[in-house]
């Protein structure tokens, strides 16, 4: 993945927003998630198809926090979502 690779929402999961926090149930596997924090927003981000590039700069805009920190941990959580077959990024 790079900064110039685009995100796109392959699987439409359960989303309920709870105190700031959202709940994903995946029916298909059983299985729940809970987004805290920056998961939120980049949840949000990529129900459209988005450039990784327009992730990090949203994100740098909402938090106080390096761009490689930023960077890193975004990439980890969209590493995350691919894993689970929720999203594809070319």
């Amino acid at each position: 993945m790079i900064d110039n690779s685009r995100v796109k929402l392959i699987q439409k999961l359960e989303v309920t927003d709870l105190d700031g926090e959202k709940v994903m149930i995946d029916f298909s596997s059983g299985k729940y998630f809970l987004l805290k924090g920056a998961a939120n927003e980049i949840w949000d981000y990529i129900q459209d198809p988005i450039a990784v590039s327009d992730i990090l700069q949203r994100l740098m805009n909402v938090y106080e926090v390096s761009e490689e920190t930023c960077r890193e941990s975004t990439y980890s959580f969209l590493n995350q979502l691919k894993n689970y077959a929720f999203i594809t990024i070319e």
